[in-house]
């Protein structure tokens, strides 16, 4: 279970000051995954870090009593002056894993070669997106964070053996997607809700949830 209890979220601009969540309450269970309708620009991406535990809320509380992953597409703890294996081994620690497990799993799936045993600093972009990705499937996790959409890399092997684990994965778990397109959240989510204004506008369905985002977006 995922729960914002009267959580507010705000930043200052250097002009105003922009009100990601007001005063916010709202529960996730598991089994029951969400998407969250956002337009660009309205905290999406703040909204996302919260659930991980990246960003503190300014007022109030969330409670995380489950597994809850780093967004897809983030890694926190890697470090670039450590090769691939020190960092897989040292994210294993982090989530209480076996090491050794990660480590092998990471290094087939990234398939980055003799570069997993080089400073990840030394990687590609690419590269990196690999490692990144293979190290998220090494763990497993009650709730996957989504923001806006899957993560992929130009390796098209890669993204097609990194994305069948990755619905397999899903299909077991709970999922919280955060976008700005509808179509985004129709493969995975049941219920959705509306990000606007600071407020949080919950549905029971996708169908629903659309309705006013479409009404809001268009006026």
């Amino acid at each position: 279970m995922l729960e914002f209890n009267g959580v507010s979220k705000s930043f200052w601009t250097g002009k105003q000051r922009k009100v990601i969540l007001d005063r916010v309450s709202f529960r996730v269970e598991l089994g029951n995954s969400l998407g969250i309708l956002a337009p660009n620009g309205t905290g999406k991406t703040t909204l996302i870090n919260m659930m991980a535990g990246l960003e503190k809320p300014d007022e109030g509380k969330v409670t995380r009593a489950c597994r809850i992953s780093f967004p897809l597409g983030f890694m926190g703890g890697v470090v670039n002056k450590h090769s691939g294996t020190e960092n897989a081994r040292y994210i294993a620690r982090l989530y209480g894993l076996d090491p050794d497990y990660v480590e092998a799993f990471s290094r087939w799936l990234c398939g980055i070669e003799e570069y997993f045993d080089m400073p990840v600093g030394t990687y590609s972009s690419g590269m990196r997106a690999r490692f990144n990705f293979s190290l998220l499937l090494a763990l497993d996790f009650d709730i996957y964070l989504i923001d806006e959409g899957m993560p992929s890399t130009t390796d098209v092997a890669f993204n097609r053996k990194a994305g069948a684990i990755l619905r397999e994965r899903l299909e077991g778990a709970t999922v919280v997607i955060a976008s700005h397109q509808p179509a985004t959240l129709e493969k995975f989510c049941r219920t959705a809700a509306v990000l606007r204004d600071g407020q949080m506008f919950m549905f029971d369905s996708l169908e629903e949830a659309r309705a006013l985002y479409d009404y809001q977006t268009q006026g």
